[in-house]
């Protein structure tokens, strides 16, 4: 059985007609073709699927798409502004080399992006709890973890960046 799903889209009003046991993942990917938000477990583990629902980070191969319904849902490509640039906190990852093969780095941002939207005062302790969830193999984290560090200031200054 498919239903159709209507939900706010990196601010943009969207409707997918999905499956009853779509994944909020695979209807992003596969409907919406939003690639950004990465499968790598698919089974909640590894944090390359989180976006943002409502506010907060959630792991995409868990939650069906219908759940999704009236909700508001960030992806990666949702956090650049709408000039092209980068994000702060996407700036402070390329500023401090936070990246090496990628893969992980979407659900990494929208997690952090997250994180800083609720407490742009995150002391390190907090940083590296929050992103304990998320599962990187190539940067060893230290600069991912100075890169949210270097974007708190844009997240106090501004708000939601």
């Amino acid at each position: 059985m498919s239903r159709t799903v209507r939900f706010a889209l990196n601010g943009v009003a969207t409707a997918l007609d999905v499956a009853d046991r779509t994944t909020l993942a695979d209807a992003l990917r596969d409907g919406a073709r939003l690639t950004g938000t990465h499968l790598g477990c698919e089974h909640g583990v590894c944090g390359a699927c989180t976006v943002i629902v409502d506010g907060l980070a959630v792991r995409a191969c868990l939650m069906l798409a219908v759940q999704a319904d009236g909700a508001d849902v960030v992806t990666v490509e949702g956090l650049a502004p709408r000039d092209g640039g980068l994000g702060a906190l996407q700036q402070a990852f390329h500023e401090h080399h936070a990246l090496q093969c990628g893969f992980c780095t979407p659900g990494i941002l929208t997690t952090m992006h997250a994180l800083l939207t609720e407490e742009p005062e995150a002391d390190e302790a907090r940083i590296r709890d929050v992103l304990s969830g998320n599962l990187c193999r190539c940067t060893g984290y230290l600069p991912i973890i100075a890169a949210v560090m270097a974007a708190r200031g844009a997240y106090r200054r501004e708000g939601v960046e």
